[in-house]
């Protein structure tokens, strides 16, 4: 499963600039890469924007210092508007163009590419059962449909309350202890029936 929702840090240590601090410590050794203009620090208003808040604005600003290069900047940029809005759509992609200069077309290829930048509202639980093969075999569909029963809603549908959202999923690499789930970023592995009865009880206590 590809998960985005990390910085790169070798990348964030190849730049060591504070925002904003002098010409050749801060900004400008952008404006001396062809193609990637000079970076607005902190502050410097940017265009209008109707979705992400500013707190969001000056978060995504501050990470575009840490590379040199524009570009790698679009998942860091994508990450920050998710963690606000729960989802991304054209809209957003529309408005994080227009805070880091990126094309938009990039910004929509690279969130295409990560099942873990949804694309439509979901609940609080993201479930994803594994239904690869060594979990088909121990039992997968099985546990979906009882899933399904027990939330009554289908496979990527979502629960009235907003609360939980089910999907299956390609390998999760737990073959080891099938069968298994992720939940939002956890794993919950070696499933049964009653091991998903405790969680659902537990996360509604919790929602």
């Amino acid at each position: 499963m590809s998960d985005p929702h990390t910085d790169n840090p070798a990348a964030e240590s190849a730049v060591k600039t504070e925002p904003g601090k002098n010409v050749e410590n801060g900004h400008a050794r952008y404006e001396a890469i062809p193609g990637h203009p000079h970076i607005k620090p902190p502050g410097v208003p940017q265009a209008q924007t109707k979705i992400l808040s500013a707190e969001s604005i000056a978060e995504i600003q501050r990470k575009m210092v840490r590379y040199p290069v524009r570009k790698s900047a679009v998942l860091p940029a994508l990450t920050v508007a998710y963690r606000q809005i729960g989802y991304l759509n054209d809209e957003i992609y529309e408005e994080l163009a227009q805070i880091t200069e990126i094309p938009k077309l990039h910004i929509a290829e690279a969130a295409s590419f990560y099942t873990l930048f949804p694309k439509k509202p979901r609940g609080k639980y993201l479930i994803m059962v594994c239904d690869n093969i060594s979990c088909a075999l121990c039992g997968a569909d099985s546990l979906i449909k009882y899933l399904e029963e027990k939330l009554q809603i289908r496979l990527g549908e979502t629960t009235p309350d907003n609360l939980f959202t089910l999907q299956s999923a390609e390998c999760l690499a737990g073959c080891s202890a099938a069968p298994m789930m992720q939940v939002n970023h956890a794993y919950y592995e070696n499933l049964t029936r009653k091991k998903i009865d405790e969680l659902i009880e537990t996360w509604r206590r919790e929602g």
